[in-house]
């Protein structure tokens, strides 16, 4: 039986919709593309950081409003820009105790933070801290005709919100530089081919729903360790991450939903996972 709640953000910049496990989170400023604001900031930290905790969140879609994943910064913010200002430093974030501490770091890390996998769904246009912000995903589902760029050199800026750091380990060192260089704009299907994207899809928003609802479908458990596991990949040394896969199995080996896996396959019927 679907079950489905809206939770409310006090900005209005985000929206949330929970069904079945799954959050759907969408960037809420269709009118100027999604565009980056300090509110936006503040809602997209918020957000993400209350389903770190929130109960029975299994996956995460992200996507935005109207024909626009994230066009980037506010107009605004660049005009502040000449006269030395940066807006992004309004938003009123608590302090982290994480690597991320701007808020446009955070407003983009805090979805690799997040314990459960989060998908992407990326339509129109994801420019500079737009596609920053998809960076932080796990998985990125774009659009054929959709507009990706590191555009931040166009506007005499480098990329400020984790992109430097995540870009490279996607598409490799050479590659980020050439698209960091350019600025040029990257179609879906050149972005599925360099990595940029996970792979594409005429509605990215349906079929990063339906890949949150098979991931749900598992045991979180098993998949909230699977990610801990892929995220050390290539940042720390092999002795480490393969003590952890053990440490990992070791706890996921009779503990109750793994039974229930077994199981329900033998027993050819849905699984009933618990997410305690």
């Amino acid at each position: 039986m679907t079950s489905t709640r809206t939770v409310p953000d006090t900005a209005h910049r985000v929206t949330v919709t929970m069904a079945d496990g799954v959050a759907d989170v969408r960037l809420n400023r269709p009118d100027k593309r999604n565009a980056l604001d300090p509110a936006m900031f503040e809602a997209l930290v918020s957000t993400g950081e209350r389903l770190k905790t929130e109960e029975g969140v299994r996956a995460v879609v992200l996507s935005g409003e109207g024909p626009d994943f994230c066009a980037g910064l506010d107009f605004t913010s660049f005009e502040a820009m000449r006269d030395g200002q940066r807006l992004s430093g309004l938003a009123a974030l608590p302090p982290s105790d994480g690597p991320a501490q701007a808020a446009g770091q955070r407003a983009a890390y805090v979805w690799a933070e997040l314990p459960v996998p989060v998908i992407a769904a990326l339509r129109g246009n994801a420019l500079g801290g737009g596609l920053q912000i998809a960076l932080g995903a796990d998985i990125r589902i774009v659009a054929p005709d959709a507009r990706l760029s590191v555009f931040e050199v166009a506007w005499g800026l480098v990329p400020d919100m984790t992109g430097t750091q995540l870009l490279p380990e996607l598409v490799g060192r050479d590659v980020a530089k050439e698209l960091t260089f350019t600025a040029r704009i990257v179609g879906g299907e050149e972005a599925a081919r360099i990595g940029l994207a996970t792979y594409t899809a005429d509605d990215p928003v349906a079929a990063a729903l339906e890949t949150a609802g098979r991931i749900a479908a598992q045991s979180p458990h098993a998949v909230r360790a699977s990610k801990r596991l892929l995220d050390l990949a290539g940042r720390t040394d092999l002795t480490t991450g393969f003590a952890e896969e053990q440490k990992e199995i070791g706890a996921l080996i009779g503990s109750p939903n793994q039974a229930e896996a077994v199981a329900a396959r033998f027993e050819k019927r849905a699984p009933r996972f618990t997410d305690i």
